[in-house]
């Protein structure tokens, strides 16, 4: 073999080592996020340790500490996989629906049927808001944006009382009131949101 066949079998080599290296790295980090991300979904981000979240992805503190080397790290990843796993819905195809009742009732089952499907981790990330200033933080972060186009999209065309209305109709709270406590079904919770909002302004 010459030297130039030589050079590059060990350059092919050295990329091939430093893919498989890349594509642990990648894995590695993976498995910590999706702990970190159960974990704040049941216990909330402000209890959960940095042990808790290597533990339950099986690796030791300084693999941890290398991928994430505090919490703001650990919770804008957290927070970005989770979107990117389930994203907020989006506001634009709401915009053209020109009566503001039908425009609210679509808005508000996207919202209600995403609050569904990620209740458990938005309600610890709120109850840690209140007291913890880095997850209030990142939740206005990267939830705040997406929640304001709500608040624009469904809130155009409405009167000034209308709007604490349609503020309590978009709240996770108020979801949760509805349909856990008062048992309502998803499009029975709408339609008294629906109710409250657009009769306020009759």
């Amino acid at each position: 073999m010459d030297a130039q066949s030589c050079a590059t079998k060990s350059v092919m080599a050295r990329t091939y080592t430093l893919k498989r290296r890349a594509e642990a790295q990648a894995e590695t980090r993976r498995r910590i996020v999706e702990a970190a991300v159960e974990l704040h979904s049941t216990l909330g981000p402000a209890a959960t340790s940095f042990s808790m979240i290597a533990e339950k992805a099986g690796v030791q503190r300084h693999t941890f500490y290398a991928h994430f080397p505090d919490e703001r790290s650990v919770l804008m990843a957290c927070s970005a996989h989770s979107l990117a796993q389930d994203p907020l819905p989006e506001a634009a195809p709401w915009r053209p629906i020109a009566d503001p009742a039908e425009r609210l009732r679509v808005g508000l089952r996207a919202v209600y049927d995403w609050y569904e499907r990620n209740e458990s981790l938005v309600a610890c990330v709120l109850r840690d808001a209140e007291t913890h200033e880095l997850v209030r933080e990142i939740m206005a972060l990267r939830y705040g944006p997406g929640i304001g186009a709500w608040h624009e999209a469904l809130g155009a065309g409405l009167k000034a009382k209308q709007r604490p209305l349609l503020a309590l109709a978009l709240s996770f709270h108020s979801w949760r009131t509805l349909t856990r406590e008062a048992g309502l079904k998803q499009a029975e919770a709408v339609k008294a949101m629906m109710h409250a909002v657009i009769g306020t302004g009759q």
